[in-house]
């Protein structure tokens, strides 16, 4: 095997690599924890210096709350609730427990409907699938037998609601024991809401609480189970990224941090639960998981440091809960204004996060001048094809004046037939003498791969693209394309299987790989011109089940690439197969032509 079929194989694995292995190796490994219940003196999180009395107890293990046997709404029905009602979002607290635990997406549905569902995000405990926020407090160890508010406990509404940007909401609840504690909620007008908690002494003996503020969900949710994407409990803890699947938490032990700053939380794909203490007070994090006959519970939660209440004095804790969709500019927003460290690393950009943030942006950029990111995928691909012309257009030249030495190349293998050494040789002067780099054919795959990775994670993880519509039938750019060739596409009433899912925009793409092989050099063995000429069937079928934006910009790119490349091979006088079908003749050139020629009579007389 020559030299040139060497990297055309080789460039044909990395393609393969890009598609097949890539997610394998690029995960982050989960950093060990700083510290776990073992491994302390201290088995909760959050106690205090040595010498401060410890919480009586940590924050409330997962596996709480009623069994599912209700309905969402016979559940949301168990507790008396203040509305919620905001621009971005509408639910309700529950007064029992003062739980953030109903939560509907105003902007977004479940499908690409208009008249599809709104997204539920928080629900009830005792619901189908319970997931909510909680705030509370315990007591310190000597004063175990404190009456606190907890998650039975009835606060009460100082007004009816609802709760809006401009209307807070205030509950109250007195232990009758010389405490009262103030909760008043606030939200803006997306997703952040801040929680004011102030409890007041009135009694004679001080007081230390430890404030604690959890997510907790019950049950494994449907994920997309690719391992590009993290889906589960995740949190910034000492300024570094946890991330921890649902998986691995119900089968190891809780993992405790101890933070100056930070936050946690749950995260699905395009939504997530969070809880953000205060960024100034220290305050141990933990993640945990539980398996049970009653199924399966997980809480990412934080312990404060101790509240010295003394008598006729009041104490306060802040915290913040985030619970929407993960919307990049808004993220971006909340880390900066509310100096949340990290924020946005809350969307999973992945080890190419230097990558596929400008990606977004620059997509993002143009879909604000075009209003279309489809059509922003395509003036994002032309501007890289652009800034990459240079090394493509010495890479496309280098292969068509290997695809104008196959004559003489095959004149080679001819004249020294088994003599491996001899033709290697051959080869290596002629390459010397045409200024021809055999290995300069994979720099436009090689060139590609970081693009494809940005532009796959950014259409697969960012809500932006979520039912981000093209034209036609794309009503989704991160979804597959929903046509498929075996129905002729929806003329006939059946569906077929998955793997037969081959629409239009994947035939479209496989046309275009076609073109662009034909116009690389033909490897001379019958074999792997078999192989290679199935490569675009192959291709066809594997990419028809990626997001449809990716082959959009797939197809795209091809096609400038075929473009680039026939324009070059036709100024250096190579046989365009495709064009002579249509008719059209190449351009000779008399002085290139003659070179041949007189080489040619050189090999002769030599040998």
């Amino acid at each position: 095997m020559d030299e040139n079929n060497r990297n055309f194989i080789l460039a044909i694995v990395l393609s393969l690599a890009v598609l097949f292995v890539w997610q394998y190796f690029f995960v982050p490994k989960p950093k060990p924890p700083a510290e776990t219940p073992a491994a302390t003196e201290q088995t909760e999180p959050g106690a205090p210096k040595p010498g401060a009395p410890a919480p009586s107890t940590g924050t409330p293990q997962p596996g709480g709350g009623a069994a599912a046997t209700l309905t969402r709404e016979e559940a949301l029905a168990q507790s008396p609730r203040v509305a919620i009602d905001t621009p971005a979002l509408k639910g309700s607290i529950a007064l029992k427990g003062g739980r953030i635990d109903d939560l509907t997406l105003k902007d977004y549905r479940e499908t690409v409907e208009p008249d599809s569902p709104n997204v539920v995000l928080l629900s009830p405990a005792g619901s189908p699938h319970p997931y909510y926020t909680e705030h509370g407090f315990v007591a310190a160890s000597d004063q175990a037998g404190l009456s606190l508010p907890g998650d039975g406990t009835l606060w009460t509404a100082e007004s009816k609601g609802p709760l809006t940007p401009s209307s807070p909401v205030t509950l109250t609840y007195d232990n009758g024991k010389g405490l009262k504690f103030t909760r008043t909620i606030s939200v803006d007008d997306k997703y952040m809401f801040t929680i004011d908690d102030r409890v007041a002494n009135s009694g004679s003996e001080p007081v230390t609480i430890y404030p604690y503020a959890l997510v907790s969900r019950h049950g494994i949710p449907q994920t997309q189970s690719y391992y590009i994407l993290h889906e589960g409990l995740i949190g910034v803890v000492d300024d570094s990224l946890e991330q921890i699947t649902y998986k691995k938490a119900a089968a190891n032990p809780p993992q405790s941090f101890k933070s100056n700053g930070g936050w946690l939380g749950i995260t699905d794909k395009y939504w997530a639960a969070v809880v953000i203490p205060d960024q100034s007070q220290p305050f141990e994090a933990k993640f945990l998981g539980s398996q049970s006959d009653g199924g399966e519970r997980f809480q990412a939660d934080y312990l404060m440091g101790g509240l010295k209440v003394a008598p006729g004095e009041t104490a306060e804790s802040k915290g913040r809960v985030f619970a929407g969709a993960k919307e990049v500019h808004l993220i971006d927003r909340y880390a900066t204004d509310e100096a949340i460290p990290k924020f946005d690393l809350l969307i999973d950009w992945g080890w190419f996060y230097f990558l596929t943030r400008p990606m977004f942006y620059a997509l993002d950029f143009f879909y604000k001048l075009v209003g279309n990111f489809g059509i922003a995928i395509l003036i994002v691909t032309l501007l890289i094809k652009l800034v990459l012309f240079p090394l493509a257009n010495k890479s496309y030249v280098s292969m068509s004046k290997m695809k104008k030495l196959a004559p003489e190349m095959q004149r080679i293998k001819e004249r020294f037939g088994e003599d491996r050494m001899r033709q290697q040789q051959a080869m290596m002067e002629l390459y010397k003498k045409e200024k021809v780099n055999p290995a300069s054919g994979c720099l436009p795959i090689l060139v590609q791969i970081p693009v494809f990775f940005a532009l796959y994670k950014v259409l697969f993880v960012t809500i932006e693209m979520r039912h981000a519509p093209f034209f036609g039938w794309i009503r989704d750019l991160s979804a597959p394309d929903p046509t498929t060739v075996f129905n002729l596409f929806g003329l006939i009433p059946w569906t077929p299987p998955d793997f037969l899912m081959i629409g239009a925009w994947p035939l479209i793409m496989g046309v275009t790989m076609w073109v662009q092989m034909k116009l690389n050099p033909a490897p001379p063995d019958p074999v792997q011109q078999k192989v290679f000429a199935w490569m675009p069937v192959f291709f066809t079928f594997l990419l028809a089940h990626f997001p449809a934006g990716l082959v959009i910009y797939w197809a795209w790119n091809n096609t400038l690439s075929v473009i680039q490349q026939s324009v070059i091979m036709a100024r250096q006088g190579v046989e365009i197969p495709l064009l002579e079908n249509l008719g059209i003749k190449k351009v000779e050139n008399p002085g290139r032509k003659k070179k041949l020629e007189n080489r040619r009579a050189e090999d002769e007389s030599s040998g």
